[in-house]
């Protein structure tokens, strides 16, 4: 069993790597399901696994100019807030709620992509740090997500930064 972990793990850092996103989206149940822990456990390990793994992945976005320091930083000043709060929240919560509440914030995720903004949104979308106020309320909002559900870092917020920020798909999620 530790063996298919580490091999789907090293999978969900392939895709992490090259999508910008799915980490904690497929951490999360490979951690609950594959490696045997217990639903808060989960959340809370993909959150540090995934961190890091970030953290890694990003060096070479910066490297390549595809990272808006100022809009990452606000984004994720506030997500911080936000995940803390989550995290926080979660304890009172069943684990079976938090499995299924992760289970619609990706249908909800999947569905807002597919979909995509309208021309009249992306003709009428304004630099994202223009906007301060709402950038943070974003961050703020997603990191409260991530923190009850233990996800939501690359595949919620990818989709606010191009959806909600307005952010060219190639510099939320750099390829």
């Amino acid at each position: 069993m530790i063996a298919l972990t580490v091999v789907l793990a090293l999978g969900v850092g392939l895709s992490l790597g090259l999508l910008g996103g799915g980490g904690s989206i497929l951490m999360v149940p490979l951690l609950a399901y594959v490696a045997g822990l217990d639903a808060a456990h989960a959340i809370a390990t993909s959150l540090l696994v995934v961190g890091v793994t970030s953290v890694v992945g990003a060096v070479s976005h910066a490297r390549a100019g595809h990272v808006q320091w100022r809009t990452g930083l606000m984004f994720g000043a506030a997500g911080m807030v936000g995940a803390y709060a989550g995290g926080w929240i979660s304890q009172f919560l069943p684990g079976s709620l938090l499995l299924v509440g992760l289970a619609a914030v990706m249908i909800t995720a999947a569905i807002a992509m597919l979909r995509g903004r309208t021309a009249e949104a992306v003709g009428s979308a304004q630099s994202p740090t223009g906007r301060p106020v709402t950038l943070v309320l974003q961050g703020a909002a997603v990191g409260l997500v991530t923190g009850l559900v233990g996800a939501g870092g690359g595949f919620l917020v990818v989709p606010a930064l191009a959806l909600l920020a307005g952010l060219p798909m190639a510099t939320a999620a750099p390829h």
